[in-house]
């Protein structure tokens, strides 16, 4: 869990799009993420919701975190997300990995993002490419 630490904070110290989100890590290990941000009025679209976007990019934070914990880089190939409920300003949502298979080249995740009321509003699948490169060879 130290290594997942260091490498997420690495990650997260050059993502200046993650901080403009607001994002907290709330719980890391090796291939698991749980992060929690908070609904602002600057993320909501002409009908006055969260923008799917907003949602989309905390669980795609999450992959990113999540499948980087191992050590080795991982570059996400593919993901989808399908969304439930509305999404309003104030809103604080989390978002939690589930790795559903690992192997060497590839990894699969689910994420399920949900409000302050624990009602599931989006469901995201990403895979991910591993590649062999070591965030820290030295370790």
């Amino acid at each position: 869990m130290e290594l997942a630490s260091k490498i997420v904070n690495k990650m997260i110290s050059n993502d200046s799009f993650s901080k403009w989100l607001g994002i907290e890590i709330i719980e890391l290990s090796d291939g698991f993420c749980k992060l929690q941000m908070k609904i602002r009025d600057d993320m909501t679209n002409g009908f006055k919701i969260a923008h799917g976007g907003i949602s989309y990019s905390l669980a795609d934070s999450a992959l990113a975190f999540a499948s980087n914990s191992y050590g080795f880089q991982s570059l996400t190939i593919e993901s989808s997300i399908n969304y439930f409920k509305k999404v309003n300003s104030g809103d604080i949502l989390s978002a939690v990995t589930n790795e559903i298979n690992k192997t060497e080249k590839i990894a699969n995740y689910s994420i399920v993002v949900s409000n302050q009321n624990n009602e599931e509003i989006a469901c995201f699948n990403g895979k991910v490419h591993r590649t062999k490169k070591q965030w820290f060879p030295e370790v």
